[in-house]
């Protein structure tokens, strides 16, 4: 039987993006290993079908544990016999590939879920990440990208094949399908029929950037009643919800935790709102597409990939809240262009669709 081993830096990529693959590769005779850091797994990881490997993998590319990381994945690789190699994420990818070209394994293919280097990107980032990707571009068969950026650039420097494939796709026929009483969610909520809900989905960090959504959430002046929900931990919960007593808004703001019903909140809101700073391509802008919510989200790599501006929604600077206040009160006051908008989106979907996705990446690892 064929061996192909999924290489990633944590466990988690397994349950949360590769389940789609795993699917196809069963279907085409592979037996399916996983390499990764295992020291996150919990009980998801069960509903996967894969053959674990745990390896001391770092994040950190300065890491010195990233050495043994490497002798461990080798070994993994000779000892089970690997055909195929799919790796993700910098490191995962890093030490994959060096591992499988000294092996002299003939079928490597790396997805970069966003390149460190991009569009607005520090200095840091280009002289740290560009040089090793370009290297290690030859000893990759093929690069998948997930957006339109990263596809672009990557075939100004990947001498073999370039893929874009965007995303892992959402599930959007059964989002649909859902039947969700808008009336009872918002009651389970307590809010009121005539409060407007901006929702926002993602891990309270830096990178996601609420700090700027809670400024402008302050100099909304609308006239009418907002609520504004974010769905999500992360080490900046504490200071997020210190920030909303300080702006004095923090009867505007709902913060709800992790939630495992984020269809169900979306369909309660009338508005999403993503300001991060940077992306690859967001799941979570396309689940709310998938409903038909109208996005407000930062001008940035992935996030254009998915709207255009007054299309599916509004495009704004991240660094700017006061752009950002603009572009909400702009949407409040023209409620007939944010159905539209709604609207598009519903449409827009279909490109992203899971089983679309499914279908690239069925040919990509026919096409090896």
């Amino acid at each position: 039987m064929k061996k192909i081993l999924i290489v990633s830096t944590v466990s988690r990529q397994f349950y949360l993006f590769e389940k789609g693959n795993i699917e196809i590769l069963k279907s085409l005779g592979y037996e399916v290993h996983a390499a990764a850091n295992f020291s996150d797994t919990n009980k998801r990881l069960e509903s996967v079908d894969i053959v674990k490997h745990h390896f001391d993998i770092e994040r950190s590319p300065f890491s010195i544990k990233n050495l043994i990381a490497y002798k461990q994945l080798k070994k993994i690789m000779e000892t089970e016999n690997i055909d195929t190699v799919h790796c993700h994420s910098p490191m995962g990818g890093l030490l994959a590939r060096i591992a499988a070209k000294s092996l002299k394994i003939k079928k490597i293919i790396y997805t970069a879920h966003g390149f460190h280097f991009y569009k607005g990107a520090s200095l840091f980032n280009w002289i740290a990440y560009y040089p090793i990707e370009k290297i290690m571009s030859n000893f990759t068969d093929i690069l998948i990208t997930i957006n339109l950026e990263d596809y672009n650039r990557a075939k100004s420097f990947h001498s073999k094949k370039v893929v874009y494939v965007p995303g892992i796709g959402v599930d959007s026929v059964s989002i649909r399908k859902k039947k969700i009483n808008r009336e009872s969610i918002r009651k389970k909520l307590n809010i009121s029929e005539d409060t407007t809900v901006l929702l926002s989905v993602g891990e309270l960090i830096k990178r996601k950037n609420y700090e700027t959504a809670l400024k402008a959430i302050e100099k909304v002046n609308s006239g009418e009643k907002i609520l504004y929900i974010i769905c999500g931990t992360g080490k900046l919960e504490k200071d997020l919800k210190e920030l909303t007593f300080k702006l004095g808004i923090q009867e505007k703001v709902m913060f709800l935790g992790f939630r495992n019903d984020i269809a169900e909140i979306c369909a309660a809101s009338d508005i999403f709102l993503f300001p991060s700073f940077q992306e690859g391509l967001p799941v979570s802008v396309m689940e709310a597409m998938s409903i038909g919510l109208p996005i407000i989200c930062s001008e940035i790599r992935g996030n254009i990939d998915l709207i255009q501006n007054n299309e599916g929604g509004l495009l704004f600077n991240p660094n700017d809240s006061k752009e950002l206040t603009e572009k909400i009160q702009q949407i409040l006051v023209d409620k007939n262009h944010m159905l539209k908008m709604g609207e598009n989106n519903l449409k827009n979907i279909a490109k992203y669709d899971i089983n679309k996705i499914k279908q690239d990446m069925k040919f990509v690892y026919e096409s090896i």
